[in-house]
């Protein structure tokens, strides 16, 4: 990922003149952010999104963290305007969501038959286990977790909403903490450690499915020739994941 440099006189002439001229260059100067991103979240989506599609909606998301950042923070601005144009590309999808309903159910079931079983035995569940909790045989969690894998809104930056709408992530909430009163402070403080919490309770192989995919920032693909594991498999052992760390973040509100 790389973006060219935009010099401190493009952000004074925008911030301090308003020249329309010197916005339309910051934008172009940063297009290659979106697309950056726009990669990443189409790693998690079905074949049919178009990633054009995906590249219109981020462009509304650095617009919009243009518009906002100050430049005299002393932050970059790619570490601010990556939450944003991600978040303004969920918001996109979210719009033109078809996800039957009952996919959406299968992951709520998925996620609480993990943490039930968890929670009784005191560490990771297999998946022989969680098929006996659903009374259902291996073949049919696996059909589950294969369906549950292809909804296109599974990502870790959910686990941080309150209600599903906000595209504000969790890396928001964290870089922009001066901006919050100190009840909201601990409350974040809070989610960060449940989150971890969620994390350290994950399988040694779950963890690192999520350390590689989210924290190291490769592809399903990559992660899975690091892994020697097919690509779909690592999509299956991802979904279990999140799955997880959703059903304990819930639980922890």
């Amino acid at each position: 990922m790389s973006s060219a440099v935009a010099t401190p006189s493009k952000w004074i002439l925008f911030k301090l003149y308003r020249d329309p001229e010197a916005k339309e260059q910051l934008i172009i100067d940063h297009l290659s952010l979106v697309k950056y991103v726009a990669e990443r979240v189409k790693d998690n989506l079905p074949p049919e999104v178009d990633k054009d599609d995906l590249v219109s909606y981020g462009i509304f998301g650095l617009i919009d963290a243009i518009e906002k950042f100050d430049h005299n923070r002393g932050i970059k601005f790619e570490t601010y305007a990556i939450p944003r144009i991600r978040g303004a590309i969920l918001d996109g999808l979210r719009a033109i969501d078809t996800a039957p309903r009952s996919m959406r159910q299968k992951a709520k079931q998925l996620g609480k038959a993990y943490a039930e079983v968890e929670k009784r035995l005191g560490r990771a569940a297999t998946d022989e286990e969680v098929a006996k909790e659903l009374n259902v045989d291996m073949e049919t969690l696996n059909s589950m977790l294969a369906e549950t894998s292809r909804l296109p809104l599974l990502s870790l930056d959910e686990l941080a909403m309150q209600d599903g709408e906000s595209s504000t992530t969790l890396g928001d909430r964290i870089e922009d903490k001066n901006s919050y009163d100190p009840i909201e402070l601990i409350e974040l403080t809070e989610t960060r450690k449940a989150l971890i919490d969620g994390i350290e309770s994950l399988s040694k192989q779950e963890r690192l499915v999520i350390t590689l995919y989210y924290y190291e920032g490769l592809t399903l693909k990559e992660t899975s020739e690091v892994l020697d594991l097919s690509e779909s498999r690592i999509s299956q052992i991802r979904t279990k994941a999140v799955l997880k760390l959703r059903e304990k973040l819930l639980s922890f509100e």
